[in-house]
């Protein structure tokens, strides 16, 4: 057998395409979000309460045998309340702004990862951490400027979108940073299990004290708003939780920065949502910083990806 029809190799090349499909899953979730046409907190809330449908079940006929300590399940709940918020706030941006504009926006977390690690952990960050972090202003700035030249009508609705994209991306970050330990201690499926519960009912709270309607959909809102939960959140997360078994964590990485490209070129034609050239200069300038970012913390990300897959094979173990 030769090493390029090797198993590993075949294993390698199944996990990239399945990646790339759990990718363009995920770029698919803001023009679901677009054609619902219903408020951020709602497309949120059946978003995650799909996804909780699917792998409760799944979890409880799974979950390990022995107790899970209380403070790691609070930590997967904490973080499912932070990305709660930020699907609230994401999804709300899209439908003030562009999905592409959006997207890009809320790209910044592994940014504000960088910092949060410093202030909270004491990690301090590399020098090309300065680099990555200005090369992503730039172009967000760039971006956000290009939105404030528009027509008045759009661009008073277009920097609220852009401000809920910015912060959609801090809260993604403080669900990075809630979860980035206590993952290494907890399996995949149960960490995913508790963390997207949590984020059903902060979504549910969140919607009740906002009086958001949860019912009265067109089919049509009903179709999209299945598809987000079915395809963006759960097809996506089996994907990209197989492809994280055979695949680096640095190549996964690196993989999902595609989500904003193709986001922004699946809205040209399902939105009608043309490209601008201070959309593609600043969000190359955001992808860049991002990936500049993400390459000096390679192996710490791949050093952690190794022990959740450890933690998941023990849990296996102890699974009836």
């Amino acid at each position: 057998m030769t090493p390029s029809s090797s198993p590993v190799h075949h294993s390698r090349w199944s996990a990239a395409l399945v990646l790339v499909a759990g990718i363009l899953c995920v770029a698919w979730s803001a023009i679901f979000v677009s054609w619902a046409g219903v408020s951020g907190p709602a497309s949120a809330f059946y978003r995650t309460l799909i996804a909780t449908a699917v792998l409760l079940p799944w979890w409880l006929a799974r979950r390990p045998r022995a107790p899970l300590p209380s403070r790691d399940v609070l930590f997967a709940a904490l973080g499912g309340a932070f990305f709660a918020l930020d699907l609230v706030l994401y999804n709300s941006a899209i439908l003030l702004t562009s999905a592409s504009t959006a997207t890009l926006l809320g790209s910044n977390a592994p940014i504000a990862v960088g910092f949060g690690a410093w202030l909270v952990f004491g990690e301090r960050p590399r020098p090309a951490f300065s680099i990555g972090l200005a090369l992503a202003l730039l172009g967000s700035a760039i971006i956000v400027g290009d939105d404030a030249l528009a027509s008045a009508t759009f661009a008073g609705a277009a920097r609220w979108g852009d401000a809920m994209a910015i912060g959609s991306g801090a809260f993604f970050a403080a669900y990075l940073l809630t979860t980035q330990r206590v993952r290494t201690r907890m399996d995949t499926l149960t960490f995913t299990t508790l963390a997207v519960a949590a984020s059903t009912l902060t979504l549910f709270l969140v919607c009740i004290a906002t009086r958001v309607p949860l019912a009265g959909y067109s089919p049509r809102a009903w179709l999209c708003l299945a598809g987000l939960g079915v395809i963006s959140q759960v097809g996506g997360y089996l994907a990209i939780s197989y492809a994280l078994g055979s695949l680096p964590a640095t190549a996964i990485s690196v993989g999902l920065l595609a989500q904003a490209p193709l986001t922004a070129l699946l809205a040209v034609p399902f939105l009608g949502e043309p490209i601008t050239r201070a959309q593609a200069v600043g969000g190359a300038l955001v992808l860049v910083g991002i990936y500049v970012v993400n390459r000096r913390t390679s192996a710490a990300r791949d050093a952690a990806a190794e022990v959740a897959a450890a933690t998941d094979a023990a849990a296996e173990a102890t699974t009836p």
